[in-house]
């Protein structure tokens, strides 16, 4: 089989297993529907590594496919194709995607047993992973459109799941807005590109657009500000993150899937994906760069007062796709995709760590309710530290390899951009410090009453289900989460989603160690071969450099941690006394919420109101409703006349000529 014929394959099994669910979740038996979700993107997986061996027996030149269906659209110039593209980037996307996806489903398939949605949950799922696939592989523009757009569908679904959840129902909805502008931005991109290019195709695109633009033409680089106000909206970049948090209301392997492999970094992606692009419309590149670090210190900061233990992982994950989007901003491409395959990796798996700690708290998130679960969970306790050392670039781990050859990128191509290396190494502390904080406030200490009751008895505590943040009483008959909660120490499925991804936090970093080997780089090196920033190289002395400063800023922010948490726990309320107006700032958010009400949703309102007040008032029930009436006035005075006498219409058709002919006598008068 050829390269395409895999990846098609990779889009047909999500798709089938999401109808299939749809249609039949009421004769499905609810593990067979978990079951078939499961296998799907298990065997999507499969395929995409298929792929990848196909790809791999090429030269590395000659590794990119385009491959259609059928074309969609053919007239007065426009050709638009159901098409895939198939290259290094892609097949790299499709691996992490399906890879990781399938262990969140395996994962699900024991945490979500006993909710009642738990059919309509895995046919969700399936289709989200169908949509991100579909615009990782789409082959042109259009198409790109449509993944990225049945994406934003996908997740208000999920964050919505517990639909009867007046929060959750909210958070969807906030994810969805905040999503469509992100679609308008990217639609204008797309239509200026078919004006000035003249094609949608990707190929025809990449090659057409250094022989049509100059080097900050204000065309590309309007292209490139929309291209990425799409970006920032799905990775929740600055100002368009708001959503992210507020997401933590579906449930927690829905944030897993969303802010691990898939939709957060569509927006990275993207900016991979158009780097031709960016190359020509360099202020556009560094705008995103300086949005991406403003955007990992900005998150980094709230996760350090964050007390819900999602929403601090959600904050978290800003962080580093702020990263992410340095790299891929700055031309540091393989490092930025090298990072987001290890962040998933131990971003999936720290949600699945607190999907298991929440289980056992009953469904309480605030950590400030937890302590002792070293203890009682030694499983999830230990995954909990693999992904916190990793997330917090602990050295030898998967993140420590990652993150730090962004950083070594941005000192090598020298000038202003030297910023991002040191503010990154600040990013850096400020991780190491928001990680260990959860690490040492969750494991260590004396037990709490659901830790003590798991020593004890080693039953899970149930509690009358309520939602976490505001306390109503949940209905249970869309699930949330059902009768039982599943920890990771007794459900085996989770276990082995858990284990598979902790094995992977700590050594998917040896894929790219300097100086010994670059198996990401020269894999994706055919993509980006034709950028101008591809002979931008580190020295591999550079880099063990920045490696060694990254594992000691790893180490003193453990141990700062250690010390506010462990050793001196009293120390962050005296801290947070003297630091009042920080905290106050970091705790609200940095009043990003508050501020778009202020600036965009009030005056839109506003606008609502005005309008309603007078111009639907005035114009719509003056004018229309009014005219409305003098129809129907009239028609009444015509239905008196129109009595069914001929003697009566005789006589309106006499005194309608005499009428006629007094005119034309005034008239010759």
């Amino acid at each position: 089989m050829s390269c395409t014929s895999w990846a098609w394959l990779v889009l047909l099994f999500p798709l089938l297993g999401s109808i299939v669910i749809g249609l039949g979740f009421r004769a499905l038996p609810a593990k067979t529907a978990g079951i078939i979700g499961t296998a799907a993107i298990g065997l999507a997986f499969a395929c995409g590594v298929a792929t990848l061996l196909c790809l791999l027996g090429e030269d590395p030149e000659a590794r990119h496919h385009a491959s259609s269906l059928w074309d969609y659209a053919n007239a007065a110039g426009l050709d638009i194709k159901l098409g895939i593209f198939v290259d290094p980037l892609s097949v790299f996307m499709v691996l992490v995607v399906t890879g990781v996806s399938t262990l969140i489903h395996l994962y699900s398939f024991g945490y979500m047993q006993s909710d009642e949605g738990y059919r309509r949950f895995f046919s969700y799922l399936n289709f989200f992973v169908f949509s991100m696939l579909l615009l990782v592989l789409a082959g042109n523009f259009v198409l790109l459109i449509v993944g990225w757009a049945f994406v934003g569908f996908a997740s208000y679904a999920l964050i919505s799941f517990w639909y009867r959840r007046g929060t959750a129902t909210g958070a969807g909805m906030k994810a969805f807005v905040i999503n469509v502008v992100g679609d308008i931005g990217l639609v204008l991109a797309a239509f200026l590109i078919f004006r000035e290019l003249g094609s949608f195709d990707y190929e025809t695109v990449f090659t057409k657009a250094p022989q049509v633009f100059s080097v900050n033409e204000w065309t590309i680089t309007a292209i490139c500000l929309l291209l990425l106000v799409g970006a920032f909206a799905k990775s929740a970049q600055l100002p368009l993150h708001t959503w992210l948090p507020d997401a933590m209301e579906g449930p927690t392997p829905v944030s897993a899937l969303i802010h691990a492999a898939t939709m957060v970094t569509a927006g990275v992606y993207l900016i991979a994906r158009t780097h031709v692009l960016f190359d020509l419309a360099p202020t556009a590149a560094d705008i995103a760069a300086f949005t991406g670090l403003a955007t990992l210190l900005v998150a980094g900061t709230i996760a350090l007062v964050m007390t819900d233990l999602k929403r601090a992982i959600a904050y978290s994950t800003m962080s580093q796709i702020g990263y992410m989007v340095v790299g891929v901003s700055i031309g540091a491409y393989s490092a930025g995709m090298f990072h987001l395959m290890t962040h998933a990796f131990f971003k999936a798996l720290l949600f699945m760590v607190a999907g298991s700690i929440i289980a056992a708290m009953a469904n309480r998130q605030n950590i400030d309710e937890m302590s002792g679960f070293g203890k009682a969970m030694r499983f999830t306790s230990a995954m909990l530290l693999i992904g916190g050392l990793a997330l917090a670039a602990f050295p030898l781990t998967s993140g420590f390899f990652s993150k730090d050859e962004i950083l070594a990128f941005a000192e090598a191509r020298g000038g202003f951009y030297v910023i991002f290396t040191w503010l990154g190494y600040v990013g850096a502390l400020l991780t190491a410090i928001y990680t260990f904080r959860l690490v040492f406030r969750i494991l260590p200490g004396k037990a709490c009453k659901e830790a003590q009751e798991l020593i004890d008895t080693g039953h899970v505590v149930h509690a009358e289900p309520e939602n976490p943040a505001t306390g109503e009483v949940e209905d249970t008959d869309v699930g949330f989460p059902g009768s039982e909660h599943h920890i990771a120490e007794q459900s085996w499925p989770m276990k082995v989603a858990m284990g598979v991804l902790g094995f992977l936090a700590l050594v998917g970093g040896l894929v790219q160690v300097p100086g010994v080997d670059d198996v990401i780089g020269k894999f994706l090196e055919p993509t980006f071969a034709d950028s101008p920033l591809s002979h931008i190289h580190p020295t591999v002395g550079a880099e063990w450099e920045g490696l060694g400063i990254g594992g000691v800023i790893s180490i003193v922010g453990i141990g700062i941690a250690y010390f506010l948490y462990v050793a001196r726990p009293e120390t962050p309320a005296m801290l947070i006394q003297r630091l009042r107006p920080a905290y106050t700032l970091f705790h609200n958010k940095w009043y990003f919420d508050e501020l778009i009400d202020f600036l965009i949703v009030r005056p839109i309102l506003g606008v609502g109101r005005f309008a309603n007040r007078t111009f639907e008032r005035l114009v719509v029930d003056g004018l229309v409703t009014g005219t409305a009436g003098t129809v129907r006035g009239a028609g009444g005075i015509v239905r008196l006349v129109q009595s069914g006498f001929v003697r009566s219409y005789a006589l309106l058709l006499i005194a309608g000529f005499a009428g006629l002919a007094l005119y034309f006598l005034i008239q010759s008068s």
